[in-house]
């Protein structure tokens, strides 16, 4: 759910794609192009003006501007630059590649391989397919190469944890679902009071918190053949955990389902109870110090330690299921830390949609 009044925006991968989409028909058409609609992610589809736009023979460019909607982000305002360019009669083939204030990756855990450019896996797609979409037709052996760049973007990467995480050199090219939904806390929180409340007055006795919509999918898949929940127990509790589950213990629930990937599994099995970047940190070495103590995961102790981040640790781990189970088990135990009335169950989901772990 999104906290009513706020306007939402579009993320960085939403831009670049309407900005190659523009570039594009600028170069097959060889003509000005002012505004590109996309198909989102979510479904939903969004108009885009373009600004900047420059044609010749073989290549083409322009830049969305950035908005943000009501979220307080970085790269609010920013120029997400699309420059094509096409070299007939050479191998057929095609090249995204990031320009100025683009990132490269240089540590792993990331969505993306280290060496490549910080351009994640949704955003890409949306560029192939409006790519595909624009050139639908052309037969002819060619080399077509898409360069997005951000003009500012190594100056407002400084003002993000792209360095700690091993982002070097600029921005990355983010979203998942297309649109960027507003962070507030009073919005937020609101809205889960009310959410909350509709739940219990609707017959729900157990909530199902979830982090994100990707989470939120993945429980309504796993539970719908065990639990069989009414669809006002699935809750959206984004960052806001420790504000969730005491409002579903001062409402009355008897219970909770926590569903949310590894990263947020352990900020919340660390004591987080705001789960968001700027409020909470990821401490991998508390989760050494756990993997230390437990017996069968001494020897990840020393991969969590050198982790860059929560996945790299799960990814280099092979998904190990003990490990997954420690941090579930973590996690409940923050749940009955803050409201030791109710019943805990976490869910883990992978980051590929697929359950983990449910216990």
């Amino acid at each position: 759910m999104t906290p009513r009044n706020l306007r939402h925006g579009y993320t960085t991968g939403s831009c670049a794609a309407a900005a190659v989409k523009g570039a594009c028909q600028m170069l097959r058409d060889q003509g000005p192009v002012e505004e590109v609609q996309l198909t989102l992610p979510c479904g939903e589809t969004a108009r885009f003006r373009l600004q900047g736009g420059r044609i010749d023979e073989d290549s083409a460019s322009c830049y969305v501007v950035k908005d943000a909607g009501d979220d307080p982000d970085v790269t609010h305002g920013a120029e997400i630059h699309a420059h094509v360019k096409i070299a007939f009669f050479t191998e057929h083939r095609l090249v995204i590649q990031g320009g100025t204030g683009i990132g490269r990756i240089t540590k792993p855990g990331l969505a993306v391989p280290v060496g490549e450019w910080a351009i994640n896996p949704v955003p890409r797609k949306m560029i192939l397919e409006v790519i595909k979409e624009v050139f639908a037709l052309r037969c002819v052996p060619a080399t077509l190469t898409i360069t997005v760049s951000i003009p500012n973007g190594e100056e407002l990467a400084k003002k993000t944890l792209n360095e700690r995480l091993g982002i070097v050199g600029g921005l990355s090219i983010l979203g998942t679902t297309g649109i960027v939904k507003p962070i507030s806390t009073k919005a937020w929180t609101d809205t889960l009071d009310a959410a909350v409340s509709v739940a219990v007055a609707c017959g729900a006795r157990q909530a199902i918190l979830s982090t994100g919509r990707t989470s939120e999918m993945a429980a309504q898949r796993h539970l719908e053949q065990t639990l069989k929940p009414m669809a006002e127990s699935f809750i959206m509790m984004g960052d806001h955990f420790g504000y969730a589950v005491r409002s579903c213990a001062q409402k009355g629930m008897e219970g909770v389902v926590v569903a949310g990937q590894f990263a947020k599994l352990v900020k919340i099995g660390c004591g987080h109870e705001q789960t968001h970047v700027s409020a909470s940190t990821m401490d991998l070495s508390t989760v050494a110090g756990w993997l230390a103590e437990t017996a069968g995961l001494e020897h990840l102790a020393e991969v969590a330690a050198r982790a860059n981040t929560a996945r790299h640790l799960l990814e280099e781990s092979g998904n190990d299921q003990k490990l997954v189970a420690l941090v579930c088990e973590k996690a409940a135990a923050q749940v009955k830390r803050l409201a030791p009335e109710l019943s805990a169950t976490v869910l883990m989901v992978g980051y590929h949609g697929e359950a983990l772990f449910y216990g």
